[in-house]
């Protein structure tokens, strides 16, 4: 690796770093403005210009918060378990490509990648309920594993799905597949797959239960486990959990937005560039932020039975589908 090369990593290091901080500081803003206007309250207002400086505020007060590790932990882990929920989506960023010319690494292998370190998740939030010695925790823990069990099976036949109409496991081809206008989308080819709308939506939905999002929060499920999983953290270690929780939904958000909605691709054929790829990325978000103030929680094995019973046959059903449409149209 050249010096400029490295240069260039240690900047793009830095800017994610940044982009992950700023987006957990407002995205929880956005999530608070939002939960507001969705109940019919102002939210947060006092705090600088409309309630803008809330995120600092906020964030001084975790800082300045001790954290204590409870008496009979595992006070390695126990401390090590936030740093393992943050890092793996910040290792995500680095192949996504936000624009042609935007990104950290082009690898080929950038869809295995994504997936392999989205799948450490799992295990940091399983490791800080086990670490904590609280039974709350650990109950809330094995909940998280049974439910990212479920929502990843639905969610890697989509993938494979996707691999098998794109031809390829690098982003940035995947993108460039999607150029011209919005029907080139993945999310519109329904030459390949009729039911290519509803692969989009199976794969939004396991987004939802693999960030553990509403109705799918079974991580931290504050009405019944306390904090769940995160129970007996404290200031700054709490915060990194919520710092992964945003990041991980952008992440999730980008994904989408590369198989899916064309990237950083205009839908009008012209002027694209990292402006379209971010307006559709928050544009997930904000759906996802819309969705949790919507949809209550329901009963666990209700949300087993959703991914067991009917996201896996479906997504089965259009894996299956897709490939005997490609068998006969390049037959």
């Amino acid at each position: 690796m050249s010096l400029s090369e490295l240069l260039y990593m240690l900047v793009y290091v830095v800017g994610v770093m940044a982009f992950v901080g700023l987006n957990a500081a407002y995205l929880v803003l956005a999530e608070r403005k939002g939960a507001g206007r969705f109940q019919r309250r102002p939210g947060p207002t006092e705090v600088g210009y409309a309630g803008w400086l809330q995120p600092i505020a906020d964030g001084v007060k975790l800082l300045c918060k001790q954290l204590i590790v409870p008496t009979g932990a595992d006070a390695t882990v126990f401390r090590l378990a936030p740093l393992l929920v943050l890092i793996p989506s910040m290792m995500c960023l680095a192949v996504i490509p936000f624009s042609e010319t935007l990104y950290g690494r082009n690898i080929n292998v950038g869809l295995v990648f994504v997936f392999a370190f989205g799948a450490i998740n799992v295990m940091a939030i399983m490791l800080s309920g086990w670490a904590s010695r609280n039974k709350y925790a650990i109950i809330s823990a094995a909940r998280v594993v049974s439910q990212d069990v479920a929502y990843e099976i639905p969610m890697l036949l989509v993938v494979i799905t996707l691999l098998m109409v794109t031809g390829t496991m690098n982003l940035r081809e995947i993108v460039d597949q999607q150029a011209g206008w919005f029907w080139k989308w993945n999310l519109f080819r329904l030459d390949v797959n009729p039911l290519m709308p509803v692969t989009f939506i199976i794969f939004f939905t396991c987004m939802l239960a693999e960030t553990n999002r509403s109705p799918f929060d079974m991580a931290e499920a504050e009405s019944e486990l306390v904090a769940g999983a995160f129970t007996e953290y404290a200031g700054m270690g709490f915060g990194v959990f919520f710092m992964a929780e945003y990041a991980n939904i952008v992440v999730g958000s980008a994904m989408a937005t590369v198989l899916f909605l064309g990237g950083w691709q205009s839908p009008f054929g012209v002027g694209s560039g990292v402006i379209w790829f971010l307006l559709k990325m928050y544009a997930v978000v904000f759906t996802v932020i819309w969705v949790r103030w919507t949809f209550p929680r329901t009963q666990f094995y209700n949300l087993l039975n959703l991914s067991w019973k009917i996201l896996i046959p479906l997504s089965l059903f259009t894996l299956v589908l897709t490939a005997v449409m490609i068998k006969v149209l390049r037959a």
